[in-house]
């Protein structure tokens, strides 16, 4: 199962900062997430970045391991 570590708007829409998920491609989590946390936190991952093993995974074709840890990460401003 697949690690993910939710940040900031992301762990406060999915009320969770981890979870786990058994999931084959980045599409497949996605599905699983929409299932697992419904349609508002849908649309704060659509404005998320999704890193796998640190490396960013836009294409829902991307493939997961058991071992990957996939990190949620919504826009952010700084300076």
């Amino acid at each position: 199962m697949a690690t993910l570590r939710f940040f900031a708007g992301a762990a406060e829409a999915a009320q969770t900062d981890t979870a786990t998920l058994d999931a084959g491609t980045i599409g497949e989590l996605r599905a699983e997430l929409a299932e697992r946390y419904g349609t508002e936190f849908m649309r704060v991952l659509e404005l998320c970045s999704l890193l796998v093993n640190g490396a960013r995974a836009g294409d829902d074709a991307v493939t997961l391991a058991p071992t990957d840890a996939v990190d949620v990460l919504p826009p952010f401003a700084g300076g």
